[in-house]
């Protein structure tokens, strides 16, 4: 005589051990962790486009928002690191907050699949007043990144370093040196997504008409010369002359 497996006795069916266990709607763990009924339908339907691109658009945007949503909260965690003496560990945090950002910048490059004139002709009139000085991540961005300018100057006081210094002495502190960098690279990513995203209003809508809440996109092209640590800048300019004078 052969034995009945377990759950699988006549008259019952048998049990999936891989059925999902998390609350929430979802046919799977992974719809319901992840939230994809609700995210993917955070996108306008068909029947609600004014264009089919409206989907690219929205896609770019929403997911641009998460990415900057990423690097904004890692540089946060980072300064709070950094003022608690934790250098590897906000190093860390840095060097995946830069990786966002550039990932963030990639993705603008769908942007210019768009024709000009279907976009500015179907897309653009039902924005609103939407505009990218809106964006809640790069608000956040904005916001995070003075605090751990002024982080990473304290720590620097603290060794009683000069910029110049950090740089000269870069191999006996090291992590300085690497937070130097990290901030410099960071600054230097938002400065290269303000750049590409200029380049794409320009290709899109052109460079010599007013966006959305009437700012005239010049005015996106004079922005890309800010930086949140000009000092981090000026003080190649100052190494260079240094080293001419050793010469």
């Amino acid at each position: 005589m052969t034995e009945t497996p377990p759950g699988h006795g006549a008259g019952t069916e048998p049990e999936d051990e891989y059925a999902p266990i998390l609350p929430g709607p979802g046919a799977s763990d992974y719809e319901r962790y992840l939230r994809t009924d609700e995210l993917l339908s955070l996108q306008k339907s068909p029947a609600e486009q004014a264009h089919r691109d409206e989907l690219l658009f929205q896609v770019v945007h929403q997911s641009s928002e998460l990415w900057l949503k990423l690097a904004w909260n890692e540089v946060e965690t980072a300064t709070g690191y950094l003022r608690e003496h934790e250098l590897a560990a906000a190093i860390r945090l840095l060097r995946r907050a830069t990786d966002a950002v550039k990932t963030t910048i990639a993705l603008l490059d769908m942007l210019e699949h768009m024709s000009p004139w279907e976009y500015t002709r179907d897309i653009r009139p039902v924005l609103g007043h939407g505009s990218g000085f809106d964006s809640p991540g790069w608000n956040g961005v904005r916001r995070v990144s003075p605090d751990l300018g002024e982080a990473f100057h304290e720590l620097r006081r603290e060794a009683g370093l000069s910029l110049v210094e950090v740089y000269q002495r870069g191999r006996d502190y090291e992590d300085l040196y690497q937070l130097a960098e990290l901030l410099t690279e960071w600054d230097e990513r938002v400065t290269l997504w303000r750049i590409r995203h200029f380049k794409v209003v320009e290709r899109i809508i052109g460079g010599e008409v007013v966006g959305t809440q009437g700012t005239p996109v010049e005015l996106l092209g004079g922005l890309i010369h800010r930086r949140f640590y000009p000092e981090l800048w000026s003080v190649r300019n100052e190494l260079t002359e240094l080293a001419k004078q050793e010469e």
